[in-house]
């Protein structure tokens, strides 16, 4: 029996002119076919193709809404050399070698960013036995988890909606917690007072200092906020500041004193930055990143002064606290000796400070937990914080989470305290030691020069680039620096940050690395750079 193919009728036929549209169809299928072979379609189909061809001209030629010249000019500016074109460089020779493209190494280490747990550092088991307890309750049931962790797991579900680490949490935090953050910087700080409302937890210090500087920053032309940020700095106050389109005002630290803040420099940077902006924010990160400078106590009660004396808000990223090795150095907080000054400056002296989960002896980087205090604000600017932090409507509730518990660790009575202290201990001082390894290693090296790392979790050395090597990267249309850094990551595998993406006095070059890899492998690195460096040397003398 023949079987004949369905058609698509127009409308609901019935019938007999069903049929006969049928018969129809079936007489005008070799006449159809005729035209076909002669090359001719039907004129539907033309028509098909002629509307699908305009469709796709008028793809083709439509414009984007959204191009380079068309975007927000500011995020355009933005640049953040930490992930930048080293780092998208490093993922391609990943990728290459993972489809067995023979390289002169096996594998690529990434030494660009402090990412702890990445570098193989084990987290610390109490914190990590707290923040599964509020992320799966079930287990407080179970006798695998000391009873201090539940405890803290308890007190923190009890601060949730619905007991569940899955709920919102106001705009400033979780209440227990951010006491919890009081309690401790009171701690930290011999007994100086601290006000749960003056504490706002982030995700990440990052998200605190962006939403400060978002509020500061206004005005236009010579009126402009301008932000004093120190040279090296950490290129999320750069790329906050493009963003934002406000002034970059620069301060350098001092590199042939171990990068200390000299407060003349200070001064001169921001009279001469009086002409062309309103300078009213000064940045201090300590310890320092890149550089690892811990500052003096006389030096932040020159600061603090300075920034009384000139009207300037004050924001100290002080993530790095717990990260000191040096014995000749100690952490101390703005917070403190703004206290410690007296009333002049602790009751006038507007401050913002910030803490992380992701460095320390914790590395818990992907939790994105972090707080700031901010104290001496305008009532009214606060209900302008607290409006603008609503906005996003809360940090990670689990990233608060973990926050608590590097404010709230054990205490010598509790059970978890022996194994705490161990853990935090081995960190730092594997980190202490790693520090005083890379500082020894760069100065044996021709050509290269690295002042002591006091603390923080980087190393910062000046490198020496021959004339030739210079012209080389005019060619290629690089800095030096990066030129350096890229024959680095493609001839050893090592990932570094040229010190042009955090700044550097003009004809001073240098990189930024990590100390977070284990001892062995930091010890091959630092010999591949060596050898690499000397190599570099050679070539381009």
């Amino acid at each position: 029996m023949l079987r004949l193919p369905a058609l698509a009728l127009d409308g609901p036929l019935r019938g007999k002119e069903a049929g006969a549209r049928w018969v129809c169809s079936l007489m005008a299928g070799p006449r159809r076919d005729k035209a076909e072979r002669k090359g001719r379609a039907p004129s539907r189909w033309k028509s098909a193709k002629a509307q699908a061809s305009a469709v796709k001209e008028e793809k083709q030629s439509r414009e984007k809404i959204l191009t380079l010249e068309s975007m927000n000019p500011q995020v355009k500016a933005v640049e953040y050399a930490v992930r930048g074109p080293i780092v998208l460089k490093a993922g391609e020779i990943e990728n290459e070698l993972r489809k067995g493209i023979k390289k002169p190494f096996t594998e690529v280490i990434k030494a660009n960013i402090g990412d702890a747990h990445a570098m193989g550092q084990q987290p610390i088991t109490f914190l990590r036995q707290v923040v599964a307890l509020c992320t799966y309750p079930n287990l407080l049931d179970s006798p695998s988890f000391p009873e201090d962790s539940k405890k803290r797991a308890r007190r923190i579900l009890q601060g949730c909606g619905g007991n569940s680490l899955g709920s919102y949490s106001a705009s400033q935090g979780v209440n227990c917690i951010r006491e919890d953050v009081a309690a401790y910087i009171e701690r930290r700080d011999g007994g100086v007072p601290a006000d749960p409302e003056n504490i706002y937890l982030t995700t990440g210090a990052s998200d605190g200092i962006a939403t400060i500087l978002k509020i500061l920053v206004s005005g236009g032309g010579r009126s402009r906020t301008g932000v004093m940020i120190p040279i090296p700095q950490y290129p999320l106050y750069s790329a906050a500041i493009s963003e934002l389109d406000a002034i970059q005002v620069n301060y350098y630290l001092d590199e042939e004193n171990c990068w200390a803040l000299d407060v003349d420099e200070l001064r001169r940077s921001l009279n001469e930055a009086k002409a062309y902006c309103n300078p009213k924010v000064l940045c201090i990160i300590n310890p320092g990143n890149p550089t690892g400078q811990v500052q003096s106590r006389k030096c932040i009660e020159e600061v603090i002064h300075f920034a009384w004396e000139e009207k300037l808000f004050l924001l100290a990223d002080e993530v790095y606290q717990d990260n000191v090795y040096s014995e000749s150095c100690q952490f101390h907080s703005f917070k403190k000796i703004l206290y410690e000054m007296g009333p002049d400056y602790c009751n006038n002296v507007e401050l913002a400070s910030f803490h992380s989960t992701s460095k320390g002896y914790m590395g818990e980087c992907g939790y994105r937990g972090g707080y700031m205090e901010v104290v001496n604000l305008h009532p009214d600017i606060k209900g302008q914080l607290v409006k603008l932090l609503s906005v996003r409507l809360c940090p990670p509730v689990s990233g608060q989470a973990a926050m608590d518990i590097v404010v709230n660790p054990p205490v010598p009575a509790e059970e978890s305290y022996a194994q705490f202290i161990k853990e935090k201990e081995s960190v730092l001082n594997n980190l202490a030691k790693k520090a005083k390894l890379t500082e020894d290693m760069f100065n044996q090296v021709p050509g290269i020069h690295c002042n002591p790392l006091q603390g923080a979790m980087y190393a910062f050395p000046r490198i020496f680039i021959p004339s030739k090597a210079i012209e080389a990267a005019k060619i290629h249309k690089m800095a030096p620096d990066m030129f350096y850094c890229m024959k680095l990551l493609e001839e050893t595998g090592i990932c570094v940050v040229p010190g042009s993406g955090f700044g550097q006095r003009e004809g001073t070059y240098h990189f930024r690395m990590t100390i977070l890899p284990p001892v062995e492998k930091l010890k091959i690195l630092l010999e591949k750079v060596k050898d690499f460096h000397i190599k570099f040397l050679e070539e381009y003398s």
